[in-house]
Parts: C-alpha cells; sequence; structure tokens
C-alpha cells in the first residue's frame, strides 16, 4: 500500500516536471510574439495605468481573467496595510516571479521549478473609499505562455458543488477514483472542459475521509484503503 502511494506522487511529480519544460520551450520566439498573443482580440481588457475597481476582489478577478486569456498562472505577491489596518497596496503578479531554487554541491539532481524571475505583474493603491487604482503595469513575460494550460494552473482549478458530491457518493460505495474521474469528465464534454484535474480529485477524497474517520485516524484510513485495494482487485 505504502508502494502504491509512493509511485502516485512520483508520477505527479514527472507531470509537473513535464509540464514545467514544455512551457520554457521556445522562450526566445515566445518574446518576439508575444504582443501578437496579447488578448485585445479576444474580448479581454488588458491591465492599464489608471484602470479603477470597486474593491480588491474586482481587482484580483480581473487580472486573473486576464491572466487565463494568455496564458499564465497569478499570485498575490506584495501587500502593505495603513496604520489602520486597511490594505494599501497590492502587487498581483505572474506566478513564475522568484528565483530558480539553487542546487547544492551534493545535489545528484536538480528539483524542477517553474521560477524564471519574470517580471510581469501590476501594482496598485486603494483610497480611502475602498477602491482600488493600477499604478504600475508590466505585461512582459521571459517564458513562454499558453492559453490552452490555463486551466491547468493551481489558481484556476477548482471543484464544483456537483463534483464534490459525486465523489463523495461513488467513494462511499467503493468505486474507484478514477473511473469517478472519468465519469465527471464524459459529463463535462472532455478534459478541456473540466475545471479540475485527478489529483485534485484524489486530494479532496483524501480530506474527506479524514473528516469521516477523524482527524489523525491513520490506522482507520489505512484499514479502508487495504479494503478498498483488495475489493478492486478481486473485481478485476
Amino acid at each position: 500500500m505504502i508502494l502504491f502511494f509512493i509511485v502516485e506522487e512520483i508520477m505527479d511529480d514527472m507531470d509537473n516536471y513535464i509540464l514545467v519544460e514544455s512551457d520554457n520551450e521556445n522562450m526566445e520566439d515566445n518574446m518576439n510574439q508575444l504582443e501578437d498573443e496579447m488578448v485585445e482580440g479576444n474580448g479581454s481588457s488588458v491591465p492599464k495605468v489608471g484602470m479603477t475597481f470597486k474593491n480588491e476582489n474586482e481587482l484580483y478577478d480581473f487580472y486573473k481573467a486576464y491572466a487565463y486569456a494568455v496564458g499564465f498562472p497569478v499570485r498575490k505577491q506584495n501587500s502593505k496595510k495603513d496604520d489602520d489596518g486597511m490594505l494599501k497596496y497590492l502587487t498581483l503578479t505572474c506566478s513564475r516571479k522568484g528565483n530558480r531554487s539553487g542546487t547544492t554541491s551534493s545535489s545528484l539532481k536538480p528539483q524542477p521549478t517553474i521560477q524564471t524571475r519574470c517580471k510581469a505583474r501590476i501594482c496598485a493603491s486603494s483610497n480611502i473609499h475602498g477602491s482600488w487604482k493600477i499604478n504600475t503595469v508590466c505585461l512582459q513575460h521571459n517564458h513562454r505562455i499558453s492559453p490552452t494550460k490555463s486551466r491547468l494552473y493551481c489558481c484556476n482549478r477548482e471543484l464544483s458543488v456537483h463534483v464534490k458530491r459525486k465523489l463523495e457518493v461513488n467513494d462511499l460505495a467503493g468505486i474507484p477514483l478514477h473511473k469517478s474521474y472519468n465519469s465527471v469528465v464524459v459529463e463535462a464534454g472532455g478534459y478541456e472542459n473540466m475545471t479540475c484535474i485527478e489529483k485534485d480529485c484524489h486530494n479532496y477524497i483524501e480530506q474527506v475521509r479524514r473528516l469521516r474517520f477523524g482527524v489523525g485516524d491513520a490506522t482507520s484510513i489505512q484499514n479502508y484503503n487495504v479494503v478498498k485495494m483488495l475489493r478492486f482487485l478481486l473485481q478485476h
């Protein structure tokens, strides 16, 4: 059983590494074509200095929608509050901002990383009425962007109430997770319409099981997994 989860974790790491490597291909060519790949022609607004928003959530949703259309993940990088504890400044960046992780001389294999010191970002500030205005904009990325992969980024993935309920019911019925996920994919009309990946479903079910058996009840969870595996083997 332990070996099963180790193999599964290794496969997840390989998938993430492949995604990172494929995004970094042809980086130099992408930089030359970046302006042509912006979303003016796709009906989405491009961030501009001076744009205003009613609140922080509206600002974040706007930049997240723009990033989804262009094809890069986002995160909240910096924030600063005033003396009254109210959020005053906020920076939203491409998730690839930052340095690549260094490796020591004893490292046998460098770990994959998506950090490329990307400078793409927007900086905004709020006024006394709580509205926000964009003060700084940098649209240029130093890595390949891919709108077709936007749904795979963590900031965009989510499980709907319907999917969560179906996973829970099927898990109680002893249906293997991969079959439940395939069923959800069929209902969605294909992988391209999914808002989550199988790993998200696995993490959710593990969380549900922990709550079902009691937090920290590792023995119960392990016994449950053993019974589930035996049932699967007997069915095949």
